[in-house]
């Protein structure tokens, strides 16, 4: 049975410019990113969805190796819905894709995101500057198996739950990484940038094998990591977790992120998240300039791809 959810709730799903993306990875961790969802989803069917680029990062590639994913309405700045709504909605869901999506869906996409990001720029420069980054979108749509939605923009109180239940039970602890559990990368680096963004979230494998995502607050950062604020059902233990603290404006022009994976440890004490890996980006708050930039991005992006064999692999 579809999983169908309120029309408060759908509000949000269709509103939000843009949300967070939670794919496993083969450790067992989680790695968390920003998608734009452009108010892709169906009530009836119970499914949401986001689009995508072949040219950018691999998104796909950890779909496809594990269709589980969740999504993350937590921003309401820049949207078309209401702003003032503090809700903190999770999606969990089984994601799907077509690689090689029919120009039907493509005009569909355009379509559909224009409220949101606006017109798609046209000409004889811009379509062929913008080939990659226009054509080769792709449409993945998530079939709901639940959906949580909190009160409050921290996760904090009573949830309203769509679909599946949560799980009984706190996801165990996980084994430590063979080259152990401290910082890799500069911690104080990791939480100076983290805490100047106004999004930080934080995303972890759940007891139902589910990605999870949670929003989080820096604290402090030090040599043994930094000290996060995270919701009161973080289970405690260690485990591989991933990080992400990002900024936007208006139809995603002006976007900053920064990106993490890592080890987090939850005691009676707090949060400590100990960054392995980092990588982020600034883009230039000027529509014209960005686009320029993603064009090049995704052309370049798409032919190490194709180089590479991932985009063949993807089907």
């Amino acid at each position: 049975m579809s999983v169908t959810w309120s029309e408060d709730v759908d509000a949000i799903l269709g509103g939000d410019l843009t949300c967070g993306l939670a794919c496993l990875t083969q450790a067992g961790g989680a790695v968390v990113t920003t998608v734009s969802p452009i108010g892709l989803r169906d009530r009836e069917r119970g499914t949401v969805g986001f689009t995508t680029s072949l040219g950018f990062g691999r998104k796909l590639e950890r779909i496809k190796d594990n269709p589980r994913v969740a999504l993350a309405y937590h921003a309401r700045e820049h949207g078309v819905g209401d702003g003032d709504d503090p809700r903190f909605v999770l999606v969990h869901g089984e994601a799907r894709f077509d690689p090689h999506p029919d120009r039907a869906t493509l005009d569909e996409i355009g379509k559909s995101s224009e409220p949101y990001l606006g017109a798609q720029r046209s000409g004889r420069f811009w379509d062929r500057w913008l080939h990659s980054y226009y054509e080769d979108r792709v449409l993945v749509t998530v079939t709901a198996t639940r959906v949580v939605a909190w009160p409050s923009a921290t996760a904090e109180g009573e949830p309203e739950v769509f679909g599946a239940p949560l799980p009984d039970s706190a996801a165990a602890p996980q084994s430590p990484p063979k080259k152990g559990t401290g910082p890799r990368v500069d911690a104080v680096r990791t939480g100076d940038r983290a805490s100047r963004l106004p999004h930080v979230l934080l995303a972890y494998r759940d007891a139902d094998r589910y990605p999870v995502i949670v929003p989080a607050g820096v604290r402090s950062a030090g040599a043994a990591g930094v000290r996060l604020r995270v919701p009161s059902f973080v289970p405690p233990g260690g485990r591989r977790a991933g990080l992400l603290a990002h900024s936007y404006g208006a139809q995603l022009v002006g976007l900053e992120s920064r990106q993490n994976t890592g080890w987090l440890e939850v005691t009676d004490t707090g949060a400590l998240y100990a960054p392995h890996t980092e990588s982020g980006f600034r883009a230039p708050a000027n529509k014209t300039i960005l686009l320029l930039a993603n064009g090049f991005l995704a052309r370049r992006g798409l032919a190490k791809a194709r180089k590479q064999g991932r985009v063949q692999a993807l089907g």
